[in-house]
């Protein structure tokens, strides 16, 4: 149970990573985020036991932690072929110059969207789906994403298998 420190996530502002600088992190705040990163559903009290704090310094902390837009929030890790989506891709785009913005709001109203990223490179973005099957993949790439005025390229590569590391490494 998390004691209710989700909510002080929820409550953070939206902009809250795009205010002033953060401040430094010292070794305790590093074994909080391993923690958290390991067991985004650990408790208060456990963090404070681990970390040799009291639970009010270690709400503290994790409340600075969200609201200096270090945390940006709390997730489940999913096996996505499990959870129904067995097909599952890297997708890189070329786009028109300047137009980042635009293609990230068309890119994140796509349904499988799992992370975007502007690189440098090659090519312009990288993007990683997970879709119920390759019909649906075929169909992402060629009728939505082709579709997109400002991209004028993609390439697809197949994810055959995925393995989470472990926070600590």
């Amino acid at each position: 149970m998390a004691d209710g420190w989700e909510q002080a996530l929820a409550q953070s502002p939206a902009g809250a990573q795009q205010g002033p600088p953060a401040r430094p992190l010292d070794a305790i705040d590093r074994d909080i985020l391993r923690i958290l990163q390991t067991d985004g559903r650990a408790s208060i009290r456990s963090v404070a036991e681990r970390v040799h704090v009291s639970r009010a310094n270690a709400y503290a902390r994790i409340n600075r932690l969200i609201d200096d837009g270090v945390i940006r929030g709390f997730s489940a890790r999913v096996n996505h072929e499990r959870a129904g989506h067995g097909a599952s891709a890297y997708i890189t785009l070329k786009i028109v110059q300047n137009s980042w913005r635009t293609v990230r709001e068309q890119l994140q109203a796509l349904p499988g969207a799992a992370h975007i990223a502007l690189v440098s490179g090659d090519f312009d973005v990288l993007l990683l789906v997970h879709t119920p099957d390759n019909r649906t993949l075929r169909e992402l790439v060629l009728t939505k994403l082709q579709s997109i005025p400002e991209v004028l390229s993609t390439r697809t590569l197949l994810v055959f298998e995925e393995t989470d590391l472990d926070p600590d490494h």
